[in-house]
């Protein structure tokens, strides 16, 4: 080594050493010029500053005691602020940058002592080489040891990143439910980044139309802090309860937020740093979740904003999805609600309670339904059916069911003549949906619809009950002495699969009689099956009290968890009555139109009996048109049968096939005017099959004037046997 040299240069380090202090400023403000990034956050800024007086004294002192360069021993802290510029995302450039700036300011500085300590050119020239070579050599040192630690910061950085990014995939959005989705981002970010963080969701999203300032409507929906309190009290934020809504100042950084889309990093006062993120999924802002956090620990970064921007994305779409899914599940909720029964019809024949209950909200409304339909004679017919499938499409397709379910009970089909028709109508809609979409426009349109069905037709006059199943729960009946039993049925298919018979059931309910239909949701769960189910149900039903309204509340607590259920469930009890006969009368009629006077003898009869007097040329004149008519055109035998209950019923059955027709006499006619009659002057009327013939009834009101009296005597006269 040249020891001039050496010494030339330890006697300019120890001259420019009381002038450090001016050296190490002028680095500082090359830096903050040069390289900002360094001076963003005041933690590393403090840092820097530090980092570079040690910097300089540590290479002044080296090179005045002729220290070679790997001898040196950078600051300690030299490490742990290139770990901080990883933790706040700033590049490795901007640490290389400031170590060959600073480095070439000293060697600047050391350079001018040189000429002024010798005039020796020789000399200079060697120590300006040892001096290059000392500077670049501690420089090379230093960023290596930089770089080290800020790869090893970032790598850790990355893989904790990724770990909370894969915990938020796993812990937001478990449910379908939107304010438990912004608390689990809530917690989440509590636990991992965050000391305090609020929810807010606009209150009028809609997903058309961005929101404007002085619009900006919010609702907070979820927010958590570290400590015991409001989340946001000790960072200046104004003290708003849950589910409370608010308006976010026009102009301030949350209104931005939601306006721009674009998230942000703030400091408010001198202890916090917040972050403002926007919740946003596919094109629309939904809310804005605010994370805050204390500078004692650090200030955000911006690693920690794409971290917050990643986790809120996907609560975003959590959100969304559960938005939608509820916005869905709201309109088939209401539209099967408007499909269902909305009160029981009047009738005697069975006193009923129903209840439905939707399945869980993560899985949809059903098509479940129930229905209470009157039939001519004081019948009633009980119904119960399940759609296959959640959602909208199986709720429209319940309401099809049951429209059509009521047509045919409206013309008086035989419980498995009625099936057969269902079974029809169903296939006849898997094809039109099959049709109409394909599985690429419309996943649930395609397939088959599956449906089952249960329809019952209860008579009170004859205290028996006509069943059909199409692969239904079968019912369960309870008789007077508390005896629970399930009814065997004749198995029948479900709904839709075409070709295959449906067999009739009759079995006698005397009057007290407890029948209970229900849908599988009621009976079928995770851990038992069907015949598990019902059974459990016939106990519970044996133990029902007297009230069929209390029946349905202990049989669903009984039978179902304590939170939603799996299924849909559709419940519907029916107490039996019956009509004796008392209120019933029955007469056989000969093929002899001689009998119609007898028979209007006698109806006048039992009118008096019955104290319906008011009734009595109403019904005679109705009796005598459908006897008449039974006698002309239909079969013997032929039987009259009178029904006393709400109405005043009249039914002539025959063994023919004939259906008489309404239709409209001309001026001239003698004939034709009879059922014009019978359906101006009744409530309602028609006819019923049955295997062995027909049955036409007509129903006239209890106490209601005499409407038309003076044109029906009139057109009494062309019926025979009226007068």
């Amino acid at each position: 080594m040249d020891s001039t040299a050496d010494s030339l240069l330890s006697r300019a380090a120890h001259e420019l050493s009381p002038r450090a202090d001016e050296l190490i400023h002028d680095v500082v403000q090359c830096l903050r010029r040069e390289v900002p990034e360094l001076w963003d956050e005041p933690g590393i800024a403090r840092m820097t500053g530090d980092n570079v007086a040690e910097h300089v004294a540590a290479l002044l002192l080296g090179i005045e005691q002729g220290v070679e360069p790997r001898r040196i021993d950078p600051p300690a802290a030299d490490a742990e602020r290139a770990r901080r510029l990883a933790q706040h995302g700033k590049p490795v450039a901007a640490l290389l940058r400031a170590v060959r700036l600073a480095q070439g300011l000293i060697l600047d500085r050391l350079l001018e002592e040189l000429p002024r300590l010798t005039s020796d050119a020789e000399t200079i020239s060697v120590a300006t080489r040892k001096l290059i070579a000392l500077a670049t050599e501690y420089a090379d040192r230093t960023s290596e040891t930089g770089v080290l630690a800020f790869q090893d910061e970032r790598d850790r950085q990355v893989q904790w990143r990724l770990s909370v990014v894969n915990e938020a995939s796993v812990r937001v959005g478990t449910t379908l439910d939107i304010a438990r989705t912004a608390q689990e981002l809530a917690d989440l970010a509590c636990e991992r980044f965050a000391d305090a963080v609020t929810v807010d969701l606009l209150d009028t999203s809609s997903g058309d139309e961005p929101p404007a300032m002085g619009t900006l409507v919010v609702r907070r929906v979820a927010q958590r802090s570290v400590t015991d309190g409001y989340a946001g009290a000790s960072y200046g934020e104004p003290l708003i309860p849950p589910q409370q809504l608010h308006r976010y100042p026009d102009r301030s950084p949350q209104a931005r937020a939601l306006v721009t889309g674009q998230p942000s990093r703030h400091h408010r006062g001198p202890s916090a740093s917040v972050l403002l993120v926007p919740l946003c999924a596919r094109g629309t802002t939904l809310g804005v979740a605010q994370f805050f956090r204390h500078h004692d620990h650090d200030a955000y970064g911006d690693e920690d904003l794409l971290l917050a921007q990643e986790i809120a994305a996907r609560a975003a779409v959590a959100v969304d999805n559960a938005r939608r899914y509820t916005h869905a599940r709201d309109t088939a909720l209401a539209l099967q609600r408007s499909l269902l029964p909305r009160g029981t019809p009047e009738q005697s024949a069975v006193e009923v309670a129903s209840r439905y209950l939707p399945a869980a909200s993560q899985l949809g409304v059903g098509g479940d339904w129930y229905d209470v339909i009157p039939l001519s004679g004081a019948r009633v017919a009980l119904v119960v059916g399940d759609v296959v499938g959640h959602g909208i499409r199986a709720a429209a397709t319940m309401g099809r069911l049951r429209t059509a379910v009521r047509t045919l009970a409206d013309i008086d089909l035989p419980p498995d003549e009625l099936l057969t028709h269902l079974d029809d109508v169903v296939i006849r809609l898997s094809a039109e949906v099959s049709s109409e979409a394909t599985a690429e426009t419309d996943p649930e349109a395609t397939g088959d619809i599956g449906a089952t069905c249960l329809y019952a037709v209860y008579d009170p006059v004859a205290c028996c009950c006509t069943l059909a199943t199409a692969g239904h729960v079968p019912p369960v009946v309870v008789t007077r002495d508390g005896t629970a039993d399930i009814i065997e049925l004749p198995v029948g298919p479900p709904l839709g699969l075409g070709g295959l018979p449906f067999e009739t059931a009759e079995i006698d309910l005397p009057e007290g009689s407890l029948i209970a239909l229900c849908t599988d949701g009621l009976v079928e769960a995770l851990d038992h099956d069907i015949e598990a189910g019902l059974a459990r149900l016939c106990q519970a039903l044996a133990q029902s009290s007297a009230s069929l309204e209390a029946s349905c509340d202990a049989l669903l607590e009984a039978l179902l968890p304590a939170d939603r259920p799996c299924d849909d469930v559709a419940l519907l009890l029916a107490r039996t009555h019956a009509l004796g006969d008392c209120q019933v009368a029955t007469w056989d009629v000969d093929a002899d139109p001689a009998e119609v006077a007898r028979v209007r003898a006698s109806v006048s009869e039992q009118l008096t009996t019955w104290g319906l007097e008011e009734l009595d040329f109403t019904a005679e004149l109705v009796v005598s048109e459908l006897v008449t008519n039974a006698i002309r055109y239909g079969r013997p035998p032929i039987q009259l049968r009178l029904i006393h209950d709400r109405t005043l019923m009249c039914e002539v059955a025959d063994a023919g096939s004939t259906t008489p027709h309404l239709r409209r006499a001309r001026v001239f006619d003698e004939g034709g005017r009879g059922l014009f009659l019978v359906a101006q002057l009744t409530e309602h009327w028609g006819t019923r099959h049955a295997r062995g013939g027909k049955t036409v009834w007509a129903e006239c009101a209890l106490g209601a004037p005499e409407l038309f009296a003076g044109a029906a005597a009139v057109e009494a006269e062309s019926i025979p046997g009226a007068v």
